[in-house]
């Protein structure tokens, strides 16, 4: 009764401390997982490292054992190019920090088997995470989603748009943190290096790398500036011993020098929401993410869209499709191709069928 009440009030006695921290085996021998059932790998973001992880553990690993990439964004069909036992291998992305965030997006490769998935599925829900799945591509579906959000905070701070209104817009549209607010909690440092390594993976797939606002904003705070975000003391904003966290007043010169851009403040929230929603509707036009439920979770419980909206594809419902297409039309044409609006979702709104 003393332990359950314990439980109640989320905290642990000594003893059963104790007795969960003495399950985990910390060790550098891969042969220690021999044993084990499913490995979950959660390295750098760079594809020879997880490569070289993928064959050392694949190599004691037995044969029916699951191989899991932790990974934000890269490909799980290349990644799983570097394993012998492909239909063994699947994505499963945790949302930092992992010990608070209750969302797992699972990703199944070009080759992953029904058995993986279903594998990876109950271990997310016996961690007491919510599973969502979804397709292979670039980004899969939250990262290139949020993607959208925190690119339209750097393109307004581009701009020259007062960094303190994009903030507060975010919040006022219901999200628990702006788009440079939660650059800072994922590192400039970290997000710039997942910047290069998709410009490395560009040019080597032959394609013309062009930089756009968010990779020239990460460059300048990185090594211009050098703010590589909160854990590092310093990002877009400022965090001072004991005190409370603010805005770096050093924004100001270095992207508004003449003064600030004027634009809406609905025109700054809707470029936070809208970018998202359109994202999402895109990712389901190209078969990423099938599911609308899914859709509408994973983008409340892993990159805080606003939950009061229902996710990205309710906010749509809400809006009303026409009403929606209508908005990012002028906002397409005010500020940009984030803005274009996907032939699915004029099909639904010519239609009035809803995204359910």
């Amino acid at each position: 009764n003393f332990y359950n009440k314990r439980i109640e009030k989320k905290r642990l006695t000594e003893e059963v401390k104790n007795e969960c921290l003495a399950r985990i085996k910390a060790t550098e021998d891969y042969a220690d997982m021999t044993d084990c059932d499913l490995v979950i790998e959660a390295v750098f973001e760079d594809r020879k490292i997880k490569a070289a992880v993928t064959k050392d553990t694949e190599a004691v690993l037995k044969a029916d054992g699951v191989f899991a990439s932790n990974t934000s964004a890269l490909p799980i069909t290349e990644l799983a190019a570097a394993s012998v036992r492909p239909e063994n291998f699947i994505g499963m992305h945790f949302f930092s920090p992992a010990e608070k965030m209750p969302l797992v997006e699972i990703i199944r490769g070009e080759k992953t088997s029904d058995e993986t998935l279903a594998r990876a599925f109950d271990l997310a829900q016996q961690l007491g995470k919510t599973p969502i799945v979804v397709n292979d591509a670039p980004g899969f579906f939250t990262t290139r989603v949020i993607g959208k959000t925190v690119s339209q905070g750097a393109i307004m701070l581009e701009e020259g748009i007062n960094p303190v209104l994009i903030e507060s817009a975010a919040r006022d549209n219901g999200s628990p943190i702006g788009p440079l607010g939660a650059i800072d909690e994922i590192s400039q440092e970290t997000a710039w290096k997942n910047g290069q390594q998709a410009k490395a993976d560009a040019e080597a797939q032959g394609q013309k790398w062009e930089d756009n606002a968010a990779s020239r904003v990460l460059d300048r705070m990185v090594n211009e500036f050098g703010r590589k975000g909160k854990v590092h003391g310093a990002g877009y904003y400022e965090y001072p011993q004991g005190g409370q966290k603010h805005m770096w007043p050093g924004l100001k010169d270095a992207f508004a020098p003449n003064g600030y851009t004027e634009i809406p403040y609905e025109d700054i929230k809707d470029r936070l929401v809208y970018s998202q929603c359109l994202e999402a509707v895109r990712a389901m036009e190209e078969g990423v993410i099938e599911n609308v439920g899914d859709g509408n979770i994973g983008s409340i419980m892993g990159i805080g869209f606003p939950a009061q909206t229902g996710g990205v594809f309710q906010a749509i419902n809400a809006i009303g499709l026409q009403q929606f297409v209508e908005r990012a039309e002028y906002l397409h044409q005010q500020y940009g191709e984030d803005f274009a609006v996907p032939q699915l979702l004029r099909d639904r709104a010519a239609k009035n069928e809803l995204f359910l």
